[in-house]
């Protein structure tokens, strides 16, 4: 039996995934998703990014059909699979703790899905044999998960997903359990490998950096609804709410009125600030009140009047008792007092 290579061309496996007016409603009454539409195009990474019981999973599960929305409907590529039984989908799920059966061999493992597919036995040994060479773990086929690390059963769970060759590919906190030097290159590792096969990836974390390294699309969702979506750096640079703002690099946002504007708030991120004044600038000063060490730099935190603002240091520069710090116009953010953004 002929078998597609896993390093096939996008247009050969990847399918968009298309969310119209997806709500979710569970039998206990919680309203976990409202009216979502979301596209993912197809060879993409989209990647859901929220705080926790915001969403993102509920409807990560939708899409691969452990959940069923209460309305709306799912398309992968041309098929509507609103009520499709997950096996027949094309998509496969690498969860958050694994999901690897501790019995089994690395092969096994592997091997599992094929075997509940009835594929033959030769081109299961030939899928399982490709797939881990591609994760580089086809020396461990014979340990048991409890043999491995933590890198290398995450490795294992995504190849149990890859094995499937799947159009669409989700991912659900896959790196959540991982230390944080493992995290950085596990997450390079992904990225690497989805580019490499072009399947369409839907991402789920609650880590801002995670999502920012990883996303081609991001989409912030809050309290079930989609707070904004679109390209990462647009949406760090412009964000479209004061939630946005502050769930994506802890913007400062300040009460506008006491800095002598109008109504509504006013961002700044505090890398966005420099010490000192200049000529038509925002400018902020007060008392310094803490200070946190971050690698090479300082985040300083100072009052400005009854608010507190954060300024991002030099670590190696002294931190003044006073900060007097400047934000040029085209650096600030405006948002109305509903906390949506406004023509800057």
């Amino acid at each position: 039996m002929t078998t597609r290579p896993l390093d096939a061309a996008p247009a050969d496996r990847a399918a968009d995934v298309h969310c119209a007016s997806v709500a979710k409603t569970f039998a206990d009454g919680t309203a976990a998703l409202h009216e979502v539409d979301l596209h993912c195009p197809p060879g993409a990474i989209t990647v859901l990014l929220g705080p926790s019981g915001c969403g993102k999973t509920t409807l990560l599960r939708c899409i691969a059909g452990l959940e069923t929305p209460t309305s709306g409907s799912i398309h992968l590529g041309d098929h509507d699979v609103t009520h499709a039984d997950p096996r027949s989908r094309g998509v496969a799920m690498v969860f958050q703790n694994y999901g690897l059966y501790p019995n089994k061999t690395v092969y096994g493992n592997i091997e599992y899905p094929l075997r509940m597919a009835r594929v033959p036995k030769r081109e299961r040994r030939d899928r399982v044999a490709r797939v881990a060479k591609l994760l580089r773990i086809d020396h461990l086929l014979e340990r048991q998960p409890a043999q491995l690390s933590g890198g290398q059963r995450q490795r294992v769970g995504i190849g149990r997903a890859l094995v499937r060759e799947p159009a669409v590919l989700l991912m659900d906190e896959p790196l959540s359990s991982l230390d944080a030097e493992l995290r950085v290159s596990m997450r390079t590792e992904i990225r690497a490998l989805q580019r490499k096969l072009g399947t369409t990836m839907v991402y789920v974390t609650h880590d801002q950096t995670e999502a920012l390294g990883l996303a081609d699309q991001l989409v912030v969702l809050r309290e079930g609804r989609i707070e904004h979506s679109g390209d990462p750096e647009e949406i760090y640079g412009s964000p479209a709410t004061t939630f946005v703002a502050r769930f994506l690099g802890a913007m400062n946002l300040l009460d506008a009125q006491p800095l002598g504007l109008p109504p509504g708030t006013v961002g700044i991120r505090p890398e966005d600030l420099s010490l000192g004044e200049a000529p038509g600038a925002l400018t902020l000063r007060g008392p310094v009140v803490d200070a946190d060490l971050i690698g090479t730099e300082r985040m300083v935190h100072f009052r400005c009047g009854r608010q507190t603002a954060r300024i991002r240091m030099r670590a190696a520069d002294p931190v003044p008792a006073e900060i007097t710090a400047h934000a040029p116009t085209d650096r600030i953010h405006r948002f109305d007092t509903e906390g949506n953004r406004t023509g800057d």
